[in-house]
């Protein structure tokens, strides 16, 4: 069965990555598009990206390995480590703690997994073979992200502002819709 699509508010929700190394770094830099309530829990920081991102973004670091209980005070908890026995068991805790868990490259410990996205502005598109190719997901983003507008996330905020100042309604729903609209066939003549 694929994965539910959903986009999740992370405004007030604390996450927590355990790993260090470059797959830990990948996770950090997409959840950074989201949210700097990140926490990671590794006994070293092998890539300096991740370095970086703790010290502008502020991240708190916990210097050692994983210990049971890590992950109780967090909404999410991405785990970024080879040792499939303790992704098994971080995932087994979280499922008794009610948090998210999503155990990189092991499908059977996710609650969610992370797509391949664009991001422009307010505009997020998200790309996923729920999880039987992410190389494919990756393509396609790339193939999609070259055909979009380079003023899109302008014109987002520009119909956000607007859509701000009009009475909800049948007649806000018509030119929001027509501006929509009138936007994408003037960016794709095709459609």
């Amino acid at each position: 069965m694929s994965f539910f699509p959903a986009l999740l508010n992370l405004k007030d929700q604390k996450i927590v990555v355990i790993g260090g190394g470059k797959i830990a770094t990948d996770k950090v830099g997409h959840l950074l598009d989201f949210t700097n309530n990140i926490t990671i829990v590794a006994p070293a920081i092998v890539d300096e990206r991740l370095h970086t991102y703790i010290q502008e973004h502020n991240l708190h670091y916990i210097p050692r390995a994983y210990e049971k209980g890590d992950i109780q005070s967090f909404f999410i908890a991405i785990v970024a480590v080879d040792d499939i026995a303790l992704q098994k068991a971080i995932y087994e805790e979280c499922q008794e703690h009610k948090v998210l868990c999503n155990a990189v490259d092991s499908i059977e410990y996710c609650d969610f997994i992370f797509p391949s996205y664009i991001k422009e502005g307010d505009l997020i598109v998200a790309f996923s073979t729920s999880g039987a190719s992410p190389a494919l997901s990756k393509y396609l983003r790339r193939a999609i992200q070259k055909l979009l507008p380079n003023d899109i996330a302008e014109f987002l905020q520009k119909l956000k502002s607007l859509r701000s100042t009009l009475p909800k309604g049948k007649e806000r729903m018509q030119l929001l819709d027509g501006k929509a609209k009138e936007y994408i066939q003037k960016h794709f003549k095709d459609l």
